[in-house]
């Protein structure tokens, strides 16, 4: 008989579906999952790995699970639900302010336990559009439902104006607190509570100093050296990762996107790593550029940020060559994901470096510019699903309404006048 980690008091008549210890090896199979999903993405997810996370072997896996995509969907799931009921509890704050500050304590909270060791990590939702149907059509369905709920901690919208800045507003909040695991690690689990209150102090208050004005000019940026060739390759990647996840922009999907064979792929990279590297480089490579050409053009700092995110933002909503989403991150080898991590922080750290100088020339309001520019990091990295929203107004307003989320605060409504 195949052992699969049960005994009998595991089972009833309904299959074992309602006993405390099938939910709890459940529960410990999608935390396994979740951690496999958040370091190799969803499709490099193996049952064998499941299985030695949790002590069992494959075979056990399979009892609660029948095939890999089921148990990747159940961990998503786990994460809506989880967000969901966060969501559902900041609900119960009676302002929009207030809503937020709760939903964000409730992250920090849950990052500080899971540094405790007293819970699991849920699986990130990077590779969500690159599951398949009907599983993505439910998955999605369930994303979109968490989008609307934290849209509406800012209550009712009195029109399409406050729509669209309620959306932006959720979508910053949200990818703020996917990116915070990635930066907060920088800090000791003592000085969680402070990272929170410097945080909502941005989110309430954002960066602007009493006299900032809206008036960014925007750069012309250059365009790498890379060969025709190799750059059109690097841009497909760049737009199919975004959408897709690392593992479910295959060569193939990239190749056919370019109308080219596997082997011309070949004949610019050696390996999918090597393109992936190759894109972060490129999108590191536009922001620095950005940042450098605001700074050489002078002015305020806070006229150089603005200039910065503004060139940034336009280059997202207009697809022409957006900047690569962190969603590439899990499903590259550990060393190089601490690279590209190093990279980003890098160039966060010169954003705080030029809020650092505007709040000392007044243009910027005093912030801990540490936490404000990975905030902003999170901002222009997560532009680019945003899109479509952008497209459904003139680009200079999309850019101006999704910068003012941090730049003025996500309850300054001037951005919907």
């Amino acid at each position: 008989m195949t052992d699969t980690g049960l005994d009998a008091s595991d089972t009833t008549a309904d299959g074992g579906q309602g006993t405390k210890r099938f939910r709890a090896k459940r529960d410990a199979i999608l935390a396994a999952a979740a951690a496999a999903i958040n370091e190799q993405s969803a499709k490099g997810m193996t049952f064998a790995d499941v299985a030695r996370r949790v002590g069992l072997n494959t075979t056990s896996v399979t009892y609660y699970f029948k095939r890999k995509e089921e148990l990747a969907a159940a961990a998503f799931e786990h994460t809506l639900e989880r967000l969901t009921a966060m969501l559902d509890e900041a609900m119960q704050e009676p302002t929009p302010e207030l809503r937020v500050a709760r939903y964000l304590a409730l992250n920090i909270d849950r990052l500080a336990r899971i540094e405790r060791g007293e819970e699991t990590a849920f699986a990130v939702l990077s590779d969500l559009r690159a599951t398949e149907d009907p599983i993505r059509s439910r998955l999605m369905a369930g994303w979109q439902r968490v989008f609307r709920k934290t849209r509406g901690l800012w209550g009712h919208a009195p029109d399409r104006a406050h729509t669209d800045l309620h959306g932006a507003r959720a979508h910053v909040l949200l990818e703020n607190t996917f990116w915070l695991p990635i930066w907060i690690a920088r800090y000791e689990p003592d000085q969680y509570a402070r990272v929170e209150a410097r945080l909502m102090d941005v989110f309430r208050h954002g960066v602007a100093g009493p006299d900032a004005r809206w008036n960014p000019t925007l750069l012309d940026l250059e365009h790498d050296g890379a060969e025709p060739g190799r750059r059109a390759f690097l841009l497909a990647a760049t737009r199919l990762i975004n959408e897709l996840g690392y593992r479910g922009a295959s060569v193939q999907r990239i190749a056919s996107e370019l109308n080219v064979t596997k082997g011309s792929f070949y004949h610019h990279l050696d390996a999918k790593d090597d393109l992936v590297i190759a894109c972060y480089k490129r999108s590191f490579d536009t922001i620095v550029d950005a940042q450098q050409q605001a700074d050489a053009a002078g002015g305020s700092h806070w006229q150089r940020l603005t200039s910065a995110i503004a060139t940034l933002l336009d280059v997202q909503f207009s697809e022409r060559e957006p900047l690569l989403r962190t969603t590439a991150l899990s499903g590259l080898p550990i060393e190089v994901r601490r690279a590209m991590v190093d990279r980003s922080n890098r160039i966060a750290r010169r954003y705080a470096g030029t809020m650092m100088d505007g709040i000392a020339e007044g243009s910027i309001r005093p912030v801990d510019a540490l936490i404000a520019a990975q905030a902003l990091m999170a901002v222009q990295n997560a532009a680019f699903d945003m899109r479509k929203w952008a497209s459904t107004m003139p680009r200079d307003r999309a850019v101006a309404m999704y910068a003012s989320t941090l730049l003025y605060g996500l309850f300054d409504d001037r951005a919907a006048g």
